[in-house]
């Protein structure tokens, strides 16, 4: 695992670019190389957006093999803040912290640290969650717990998030970044303008709601559309539907072929048998469409993970 010390040491070697690596969870990790003129546009955005200055401390319990933990240290060089950089841990302490974090970068698996935590809302100004979207009832936790907290949207080759939803926001609309603009292709993806970056526009695999240049609403992945019978669900709107059923327990929504429908609806839950008896009749109870219920249910004693801990949908995990 590379050290703060280590990446700054490749930030300040006077090469153009520094190598990243994805994570795996929207299709084979690969190392890449990034700009760092790049990297300079999207941290001063951040910078600006949070007002992070020479006064300001930014903090961090990730790892800078990624782009989230590599940004966050070319946030605090860029703009002179120091940087509180914690051990990557689920069990975030910030006892021994002195001074308020303006912004500290998490993952979702390090949200409930914080939920459990309520005194360190007065120590953290403001929350970034990039790596995966966090649940609605986390963001509920975290707003009834006094944090101030931000949903990302980006990705590595976008050197970290282009825009921001308000955790408290039922909505959950996101809006661009400083120089960043949005239009949608005619299938729904997002299509990123982004003239500050060697880029200039990138088009994504993602369906969105646009709202506005500036807005949209994230809906799901292009690439994991159900086709059942005809009707198209997105795997991620589903998974909003059945959350409150699955009280908390880690699952995805994936499509897998079926002689019948051309492709099914499959619900994988890290749970047993049992439960996931018991939560079909909640399910089925609950909701009253039933093109939107699982066709398919398995149970697994373990989720397939990235190798940074994000939920990986495959059609038949490993068991």
């Amino acid at each position: 695992m590379e050290t703060v010390g280590e990446f700054l040491e490749e930030w300040r070697n006077g090469e153009p670019f520094v190598q990243a690596h994805t994570s795996g969870s929207t299709g084979k990790p690969k190392d890449i190389r990034l700009l760092k003129a790049d990297m300079c546009a999207s941290a001063r955005a951040t910078n600006t957006f949070f007002s992070i200055g020479k006064e300001s401390v930014v903090g961090m319990a990730l790892s800078t093999d990624y782009i989230a933990g590599k940004m966050m240290c070319v946030r605090a060089e860029l703009a002179g803040a120091d940087i509180v950089a914690i051990k990557p841990t689920n069990n975030i302490l910030l006892d021994g912290v002195g001074r308020p974090i303006d912004l500290f970068a998490i993952v979702p698996s390090q949200i409930q640290s914080f939920i459990e935590h309520p005194e360190y809302a007065f120590k953290v100004r403001n929350l970034l969650i990039g790596g995966a979207a966090p649940t609605a009832e986390q963001c509920h936790m975290l707003t009834l717990a006094g944090y101030s907290a931000w949903i990302s949207y980006g990705m590595t080759e976008t050197c970290s998030h282009v825009a921001l939803a308000r955790a408290d926001d039922p909505l959950r609309v996101f809006s661009a970044m400083p120089g960043i603009s949005f239009e949608t292709s005619s299938d729904g993806r997002l299509c990123i303008n982004c003239s500050n970056f060697s880029v200039r526009r990138l088009e994504t695999n993602d369906i969105v709601e646009l709202l506005s240049p500036t807005k949209f609403r994230w809906r799901g992945r292009a690439d994991g559309v159900i086709n059942s019978g005809g009707v198209k669900m997105i795997p991620e709107e589903l998974e909003a539907l059945y959350a409150p059923a699955m009280h908390g327990l880690p699952f995805y929504v994936v499509g897998v072929p079926d002689a019948k429908w051309g492709q099914a609806v499959a619900l994988v839950a890290e749970t047993d048998v049992d439960t996931l008896s018991k939560i079909e009749i909640e399910l089925r109870a609950a909701i009253q469409d039933h093109r939107k219920l699982p066709k398919k249910y398995l149970a697994v004693s373990e989720l397939p993970r990235t190798s940074n801990g994000k939920i990986r949908r495959c059609i038949i995990p490993e068991t």
